[in-house]
């Protein structure tokens, strides 16, 4: 690319996983970018769309462990695009929802680097779809809130009650691995115990799987439930498509470990 060409840096919506979910304005422009800063949760179905001579680096993280700072990413974008080349930051889901995408348009402006947005399908939304979940119905909730697990933490009791007091479907992104302390901050918060919960794991990929569950027996449900998961609470999750609920299938495994335990130590008893 020319020097003279003008640098641009473009945050782009990966979705939740499903290649064909990408837009064709998302295709069109990761196909023609020079640089490709990604997500680790970007699937490599994805990135095999980029040119081939675009340089496609790894900014994310996995399971806490970050290589980059935010920071860091921020300076690389500027240090691209003033280099006079077009770069898209690819994020999974949706760039402005729970991505950081607000920090990196502020970095980007404030060092006078042209930016677009280009939208793409969030993890709630492909969660909902695969589950066939419809995340508001007129007669159920007209409402929908989206949250991360971590705000379960730094949200005082009177904000969590006020997420959950109109009824709203609540969807958790990052839901974590403590579904017992989820349980019972959301109990706390006047969810009912038997408010249904659906935890999808890798929505819309070839490794998607639901679980249907219960606020009350979210605690059985981390045995099954692996990352990257949104949890879906609310009525609406009565009108998922019909699946096993994770309560029974844990239930059952439960009892055939107790079994399993009991035959162990009568065997090592008749030894």
């Amino acid at each position: 690319m020319s020097a003279n060409t003008k640098g641009k840096v473009y945050l782009v919506g990966a979705g939740p996983g499903d290649p064909e979910l990408l837009t064709f304005k998302a295709l069109r422009i990761l196909r023609a970018a020079d640089v490709v800063l990604h997500d680790e949760l970007v699937g490599r179905e994805i990135l095999s769309l980029a040119s081939a001579s675009a340089l496609v680096r790894s900014v994310g993280k996995r399971c806490g462990r970050q290589t980059i700072t935010q920071e860091g990413i921020n300076s690389l974008l500027v240090t691209y695009a003033a280099a006079g080349l077009q770069v898209v930051r690819l994020k999974g889901g949706d760039p402005l929802i729970f991505g950081r995408g607000g920090e990196e348009i502020e970095a980007l402006r404030k060092a006078g680097v042209e930016v677009e947005i280009v939208p793409g399908v969030t993890a709630a939304l492909g969660a909902g779809a695969g589950a066939q979940i419809p995340l508001t119905h007129r007669n159920i909730s007209s409402a929908l809130v989206f949250i991360t697990g971590h705000s379960a933490d730094t949200h005082d009791a009177k904000q969590w009650r006020a997420l959950t007091a109109s009824g709203a479907t609540l969807v958790i992104y990052m839901p974590g691995s403590d579904y017992h302390d989820l349980a019972e901050k959301l109990m706390a918060a006047g969810v009912k115990a038997e408010t249904p919960c659906a935890l999808v794991s890798g929505a819309t990929t070839s490794e998607e799987r639901t679980l249907l569950t219960s606020v009350r027996e979210l605690p059985m449900a981390s045995m099954s439930a692996s990352a990257p998961t949104v949890l879906i609470v609310g009525e609406v999750v009565r009108l998922a498509k019909q699946q096993r609920r994770v309560g029974e299938s844990l239930s059952e495994l439960l009892i055939g470990q107790r079994v399993a335990a009991l035959e162990n130590a009568a065997s090592l008893a008749g030894d």
